[in-house]
């Protein structure tokens, strides 16, 4: 079902910037036991691509009772959030924008999660390279072109996700999720301070590492450096957390770094 501005419907004005430009962000929960998983940082999520895409979004309080409101009474689900910057005018301009739009939908969980944590992934290298560009940066924004060519390229090959690199060839993260990988007891994680998503599980995963005896590190990187690793993992707010089994010629069997994060993921808090 689909939530716009409070309202059960699937229409959109044709002049809304979402459609226009792809001027707004989002956000994508994970439902649980008829609640948002990290509610609170899915909206500081929210917050910061406002604050950053100067939209004048000020309903939070409407949209955090909208967003338990449809998690109610679902066990286990998707929950996405878009934040538009609304309707206003045919050019760039957004100063005849008044009102912003915000649209909630729910979405059955993704089932083949499941057999990824218990398996295991593939990961193969994109010839699709991220643009960087440090203003936009770490948000989720309403632009995801360059992951639907990614994906596009991932479903010409046999591997379940793609391992993306910036514009200048440093390791990024993968077309839907945030990337780990472990070598000894330093657990390394892409810088993203020029391209990529900061996902909300890479940051509980940084957290969480950072008060236990692994040694977590954000770092630029070669895609070399992962033909060297012990371990690797990749997540996000859904998964939430998936081992990789092989990259490459890279067979990878140690389950160290997943195991410790799996159960705090889980159920995080």
């Amino acid at each position: 079902m689909f939530l716009i501005n409070g309202r059960e419907q699937e229409s959109l004005p044709a002049s809304d910037r979402a459609i226009q430009f792809g001027d707004g962000c989002f956000t994508t929960a994970r439902i649980l036991d008829g609640a948002v998983s990290l509610l609170a940082a899915h909206l500081r999520r929210l917050q910061v691509a406002c604050s950053t895409l100067q939209i004048a979004f000020d309903d939070w309080d409407a949209l955090e009772r909208e967003m338990t409101t449809l998690a109610a009474g679902h066990s286990r689900a998707v929950l996405k959030v878009i934040i538009s910057r609304g309707s206003g005018g045919r050019g760039y301009s957004g100063a005849n924008c008044h009102d912003s739009t915000r649209i909630l939908s729910v979405f059955a969980y993704p089932q083949h999660y499941d057999l990824w944590r218990e398996q295991g992934i593939t990961l193969a290298l994109s010839p699709v390279r991220l643009g960087r560009n440090p203003l936009l940066a770490g948000i989720k924004h309403l632009n995801r072109l360059e992951q639907v060519l990614i994906r596009s390229h991932l479903e010409q090959t046999d591997a379940d996700e793609a391992l993306v690199l910036d514009s200048e060839g440093w390791v990024t993260e993968c077309c839907a999720a945030n990337l780990f990988w472990r070598k000894d007891n330093v657990v390394y994680t892409p810088r993203l301070d020029q391209a990529g998503v900061n996902g909300i599980m890479r940051q509980f995963c940084i957290r969480k590492l950072a008060q236990s005896s692994f040694q977590v590190v954000e770092t630029n990187a070669r895609e070399e450096a992962l033909q060297h690793a012990d371990e690797m993992v990749v997540c996000n707010a859904l998964m939430p957390i998936v081992p990789v089994r092989a990259y490459g010629a890279n067979t990878l069997s140690s389950r160290a770094l997943f195991e410790f994060l799996a159960p705090l993921c889980e159920h995080p808090n």
